[in-house]
């Protein structure tokens, strides 16, 4: 029986992935250069610290830069587009729906605490989960199941009793390293990325109600045998 949902949070809850990618963009076209998604995905769903753009842009331009400046600049950027962002469609449905279904909620991300409760108490949903673990609270980030653990362990659940929503390759391989049943639901990034290893995928949660989710759930695994 499912007792949990398990969140990833950029992407997945709030449009992080897209504004920070675009404003890298626009670091690099302003050298002239561009920072294509081919480069950019491996660090989508990983820790923020897992890809430096500054290396590639110096390493394309051949010399090094002012990167305290690009920085300050760019990050300006990043928060003024993600300010812009609201709560992903179906997001708000799914929590109101897990309340009312008497099932836990948590996060598992990748970034940092204070990014993950900023933006949280910006969105008016920092009360809403009863269970967050992010960067600092493991050894090992995305891809690893460490933060899918350390969220199972703080709900009192076993794997079996989860389902992990994720965005992104990565994450979708932590959590089935986690052994939880994991529901992609692609961002405009991620869709382009491969996402096949997930069990399964939802074009948005606005699309599918929990309670419908949860049916389908229960039948793939009858399927299945688990």
């Amino acid at each position: 029986m499912i007792r949990g949902l398990i969140f990833d949070f950029d992407g997945l809850i709030l449009n992080t992935e897209a504004p920070v990618f675009q404003s890298w963009q626009e670091v690099f076209a302003r050298h002239d250069c561009e920072l294509t998604l081919t480069n950019w995905a491996d660090c989508i769903g990983r820790s923020p610290e897992s890809f430096d753009p500054c290396d590639q842009l110096e390493e394309s331009i051949g010399q090094a830069l002012d990167r305290m400046a690009i920085r300050t600049e760019q990050r300006r950027r990043e928060m003024e587009l993600i300010d812009a962002e609201t709560v992903l469609p179906g997001v708000m449905d799914y929590i109101t729906a897990a309340k009312r279904l008497g099932l836990k909620l948590g996060i598992a991300s990748s970034s940092s605490r204070d990014w993950v409760l900023g933006h949280l108490s910006r969105l008016g949903l920092d009360a809403q989960f009863d269970a967050i673990r992010c960067a600092e609270d493991v050894m090992h980030t995305k891809p690893h199941p460490d933060l899918y653990l350390a969220v199972l362990s703080e709900l009192s659940l076993q794997p079996l009793e989860a389902v992990a929503l994720e965005d992104s390759p990565h994450g979708v391989r932590a959590a089935k390293q986690a052994e939880i049943f994991c529901v992609v639901v692609p961002n405009s990034l991620t869709e382009e990325l491969p996402l096949d290893h997930a069990d399964l995928m939802l074009p948005s949660l606005a699309e599918v109600s929990l309670e419908e989710l949860l049916f389908s759930i229960e039948q793939e695994r009858r399927i299945r045998g688990a």
